[in-house]
């Protein structure tokens, strides 16, 4: 029971007043994510995939790597507008990564590796986007 007479009622009628905008917000807004979220190439870029590989390592572990798949018949992206390989690395904890230049020619073998893992734990996760609109 409400402290103020009438109060219950009160609030009913506001909800139900807001409750029209708020369904028309709702569905204005949805819409408007709907359409930002339709992904189209810019410029002269095509449709990309992405392939990567993971690891994870335990405290004092020397080090790690693997190597990332690469699809039959494509070929590594570039980042939009260079001639870089459009790759990334993703790491936790307290460890150095990168993409081994040794082990790496970017056409048929691409390789992430990670020094020593000097916290509890440690992961890595090394992505390459790749252009198979070529593919047969």
């Amino acid at each position: 029971m409400s402290v103020i007479p009438c109060a219950d009622l009160m609030v009913m009628q506001l909800l139900r007043a807001l409750e029209v905008p708020a369904v028309m917000l709702g569905l204005a807004l949805g819409s408007l994510l709907l359409d930002l979220s339709v992904a189209s190439p810019l410029g002269d870029s095509t449709a990309t995939t992405e392939f990567s590989c993971n690891f994870g390592m335990a405290k004092g572990e020397a080090h790690q790597s693997c190597s990332v798949p690469v699809p039959k018949g494509c070929v590594v992206a570039h980042f939009p507008g260079t001639t870089r390989p459009w790759s990334n690395i993703s790491k936790g904890g307290v460890t150095t990564c990168r993409f081994n230049d040794k082990d790496t020619d970017w056409k048929t073998r691409i390789t992430g590796t990670c020094g020593r893992c000097a916290s509890e734990h440690c992961s890595a996760r090394f992505g390459v986007m790749f252009d198979c609109s070529q593919r047969k």
